[in-house]
C-alpha cells in the first residue's frame, strides 16, 4: 500500500465518495461529493472503480507528497485533467477559480475505512475520516482493473447560476409574494459550509407564524427560518428540521450548487 503525506492540507480538504444515502431514518446525512459529475470525472481519469474515494478541496486545495509514482486527476474547480506524478514529487493543488471545490483523484483511490457503507467524511454526525491534518499520511487502494479513460471537458462554469425548483411541501406558508421573491438573486453568505449555503435578500414573508413540528429534510431543501433569509440544504444536511421548506432544488442541479462560496450570486426558477 502506497502513502501520500498531507504537507499543508488546506482550510478544509476531506474524503468523499458517493456519499451514504438512506441512512436519514437514524440521522445520518447521505453526505458525499458536493459536485458529483467532477467527482466521477476524475475517477474515470484515473481508470478507477465507480464509487472511489478521493479528496474534496474547499476554496484552497492542499500540498501533498508522494510516496510513490501514481496517476492523478485534478477536476472541478481546478481542472488539469490526469498527470503522472513521481516519487517524491509534491503536488500544489492551490486556489479554487472555476468554484469553490475542486477533486483530487488518485488512481486506486483513498483506502480509508468506509463507515456504513462509506468512506466520505460527514461534518455534521462526524462519521468518516476526520478533515485532512498538516502531516497526515493518506493510504491509496491497490491498483484497479479499469485502464484510466478519456473524457469530455466539463461545460465552462456560470457566473450567475439558475437552479430549478419544485415549490413545497411547505410553500403554503408564505405569502404570495415571497413566492414571487423567491426568484431572487440572492447572494452567497459567508458562513457557508458542506451543511447548507446561506442566502442574502429580501426577506420572504410568511402568511403562517405557528410553529411547525420537525419534520423531515431532503438534500436540496430550502429551509425557511424566522429570519426569512432562505437556506439552500447541501449534502451534509440535518435530517429533520422545523422551519418550513419553501421549495426544493432538482437533483440534477445540486452540483452547481455545491460549488457556490461567499459571495456567489445565484436564482431560482420553477421548474
Amino acid at each position: 500500500m502506497s502513502e501520500i503525506e498531507v504537507m499543508v492540507a488546506g482550510p478544509l480538504t476531506t474524503v468523499q465518495d458517493r456519499g451514504r444515502p438512506g441512512w436519514s431514518h437514524i440521522g445520518v446525512p447521505p453526505s458525499g461529493a458536493m459536485d458529483p459529475p467532477a467527482y466521477e470525472r476524475g475517477n474515470l481519469l484515473v481508470g478507477n472503480e465507480p464509487g472511489a474515494a478521493s479528496l474534496e478541496a474547499t476554496m484552497i486545495g492542499p500540498r501533498l507528497r508522494f510516496r510513490a509514482p501514481a496517476l492523478v486527476a485534478l477536476t472541478g474547480a481546478v481542472s488539469r485533467g490526469a498527470f503522472e506524478v513521481g516519487a517524491g514529487e509534491v503536488l500544489d493543488v492551490g486556489h479554487c477559480h472555476d468554484g469553490v471545490r475542486a477533486y483530487v483523484s488518485i488512481r486506486g483511490g483513498i483506502d480509508v475505512e468506509p463507515v456504513l457503507g462509506s468512506r466520505s467524511t460527514d461534518l455534521m454526525s462526524a462519521l468518516g475520516p476526520s478533515p485532512l491534518k498538516d502531516g497526515d499520511l493518506i493510504p491509496i487502494g491497490p491498483e484497479p482493473p479499469n485502464a484510466p479513460r478519456e473524457v469530455d471537458p466539463p461545460p465552462p462554469p456560470v457566473d450567475e447560476p439558475v437552479l430549478r425548483v419544485l415549490l413545497g411541501p411547505r410553500d403554503d406558508w408564505f405569502e404570495p409574494s415571497a413566492l414571487e421573491a423567491l426568484a431572487g438573486p440572492w447572494q452567497v453568505g459567508l458562513s457557508s459550509n458542506r451543511i447548507g449555503v446561506r442566502l442574502q435578500g429580501p426577506p420572504l414573508e410568511r402568511a403562517r407564524h405557528d410553529e411547525l413540528l420537525s419534520e423531515g429534510l431532503v438534500t436540496g431543501a430550502l429551509q425557511v427560518p424566522t429570519s426569512g433569509q432562505p437556506i439552500l440544504l447541501l449534502n451534509d444536511h440535518p435530517t429533520t428540521g422545523g422551519y418550513p421548506v419553501i421549495a426544493v432544488v432538482r437533483e440534477s442541479d445540486l452540483a452547481q450548487a455545491g460549488q457556490l462560496g461567499p459571495g456567489a450570486t445565484v436564482q431560482f426558477a420553477l421548474a
